[in-house]
Order: structure tokens, then sequence, then C-alpha cells
């Protein structure tokens, strides 16, 4: 059942992707592109870092909602969401209804080597053994995502383009 808003949803852990193949999704289907993180960043001004600092994770996440109610509002678009976008119900039952979400599922090796280098992740920033950190994160937040999946695209060891047009025939 697609909604009048006809949005197209990426969720999945830090490092799936949802960035880079929401973008290229967004240029094939000739749609428009939002981070849900990135809107963040513009709104407030500082780093996703700096608010969990300052705020801790539930602040960012009241911000994270107040961007994805803004966002899930504007008519066909591609969203890339924050990895924990999917934590509170509230965020589940939005993007449920404003779109197909796509879960792009992701093996926690594949989440290692593609966060590895990046300095922008507060969960794992403080993290001793990184492996752990996300190993966790992806077992808390799986049912999570595949409850709110329209669409599951497992995309380990898949090029950009094979995960793209994996997409496009399921939508």
């Amino acid at each position: 059942m697609q909604s009048k808003l006809n949005n197209i949803i990426l969720v999945g852990p830090m490092g799936s992707g949802k960035t880079t193949i929401g973008r290229r999704l967004s240029e094939v289907l000739n749609l428009d592109f939002f981070d849900s993180d990135h809107e963040i960043i513009d709104t407030t001004g500082v780093s996703i870092d700096h608010i969990f600092d300052v705020e801790g994770e539930k602040g960012f996440r009241t911000r994270e909602t107040d961007v994805l109610k803004k966002l899930c509002n504007m008519p066909s678009i591609v969203l890339a969401t924050g990895g924990g976008a999917v934590l509170l119900e509230e965020n589940r039952e939005l993007m449920k209804q404003v779109g197909t979400v796509v879960y792009l599922s992701s093996s926690v090796d594949q989440i290692l080597r593609r966060t590895a280098k990046s300095k922008t992740r507060p969960l794992l920033e403080k993290s001793t053994n990184r492996r752990k950190t996300i190993a966790d994160i992806v077992e808390a937040r799986d049912p999570l995502y595949k409850e709110v999946a329209s669409i599951i695209i497992d995309s380990n060891g898949k090029k950009l383009n094979e995960v793209i047009n994996e997409i496009i025939e399921a939508l």
C-alpha cells in the first residue's frame, strides 16, 4: 500500500551505505535526496558528535524525530536515515506511513570495514571493542529494521549499482 507521499526511506545500521546508495538512487529516479543526519547538522550548525556530547543520545533522538517529521512530509523524496532512527516507535510508525522503507542489511564485518576510519560515529568513538559494539547494535536494531521494512536488501559484498538495481526492481 503506497502512500500519497511515495517516499523511499533507507534504514539500516551505520556503514550500511544509506547515504551513498540514497544519493545515487535519487539521481537514477530523479527524486530529491535528503540525509536526516546532514539535515540535523545543517539545522543546528554543529556536529552530531557535539549534540551527543552536550545533549546525550536522548537529546539527539529528539532532534532526529523533529527532522524526520519535517522530511517525511515532503513528497517523492529519497531519505537516508540515521542508524538509530528506528529506535523510537513514533519514528517507525511515521516511516511506514509515508512510503517504501528499504532496509539495507549489512554484516558486522562489512560495517567494521566501512566505519574503520570514521571519526564521526558517536556510538563507536568511545568503544574499546568496535566489533562487539557494532554486533550489539546490529543485534538490538535488526528486529526494528525488519519491522519497518517494505523491502530488505542484503548489501554485503555488492557493488553500488547492484544494490541500486535490486532496489529499483523491488519497487
